[in-house]
């Protein structure tokens, strides 16, 4: 009786190493595509000053670039994708995103008041915008990645 139960074992195994491999090669290109579709509303949104913060808005494989703004890594498996704003240059991204509270300075300006500044959201609203349509386009990737394994 035992035998009959892991009859077919091998096939399934088979199955199930196809389906992870389709899935990678399904999802990668979903998952680039709803990073390139939520950096592009973020460099639209961005407030543009002297251009820095926009052209350091991207997205990788892997983390992010030291100095940025991470809205999350994400990842199936072994891929893993960020979204970043912000590098060595364009350092304020948080502080435009975020807003700053009034308050006494040190460092340099050791002493003044910083009058504050509004948040300017550009990065959490796009990320919050395209959140269903990534998820969509995941889902469908994954679906068809299971449905030609499966065959």
């Amino acid at each position: 009786m035992a035998k009959r139960y892991l009859e077919g074992l091998p096939q399934l195994k088979a199955k199930l190493e196809r389906l992870r491999a389709q899935t990678a090669d399904k999802v990668r290109p979903a998952m680039a595509q709803g990073a390139q579709q939520t950096v592009g509303m973020m460099k639209g949104l961005v407030p543009v000053a002297s251009g820095d913060l926009k052209n350091s808005i991207g997205w990788s494989w892997g983390a992010a670039p030291k100095g940025s703004l991470a809205i999350a890594s994400a990842g199936v498996g072994d891929m893993k994708i960020t979204i970043f704003a912000g590098d060595e240059k364009a350092f304020y991204a948080r502080w435009v995103e975020f807003g700053m509270a009034p308050h006494v300075q040190g460092g340099k300006f050791k002493g003044t008041q910083h009058p504050g500044t509004r948040a300017q959201p550009f990065f959490f609203v796009s990320y919050r915008a395209q959140k269903k349509e990534i998820i969509k386009l995941l889902r469908k990737a994954i679906r068809d990645a299971v449905k030609g394994a499966v065959r």
